[in-house]
């Protein structure tokens, strides 16, 4: 009977040990992966405020210029807010979907990793 107990026990203690081990072990990777996650993101993110800077210039320039060459400086901003516009109208009606579906797939590579 103390055998039996003893055995019971130390099978126990080796399930309490293997839970916290995986317990650990899932801690580990999603820190691993939310790490991953934003260690990209970070990169990306500064890309994405340079490049936002430099069209924002570059469209204040085109649009004085443009301004310029019509007459009146606030046609070269209708000029180059009704590009926008079309662009917008053009990405929402034909690639939405795909836009939708290619930067979905990049966030689940991402995390799955």
């Amino acid at each position: 009977m103390e055998d039996t107990t003893k055995l019971m026990e130390s099978l126990l203690e080796k399930a309490v040990e293997y839970g916290k081990t995986t317990f650990e072990l899932a801690k580990l990777k999603a820190l691993d992966k939310t790490s991953d996650v934003i260690s990209t993101t970070i990169p990306h993110t500064a890309v994405i405020i340079l490049i936002g800077s430099f069209l924002l210039f570059f469209n204040l320039g085109l649009s004085l210029w443009l301004g310029e060459i019509l007459g009146n400086i606030y046609f070269g901003f209708f000029v180059v807010a009704a590009f926008y516009g079309v662009s917008a109208i053009v990405l929402h009606f034909f690639m939405h979907k795909w836009l939708k579906k290619h930067i979905g797939n990049y966030f689940i590579k991402q995390v799955l990793k």
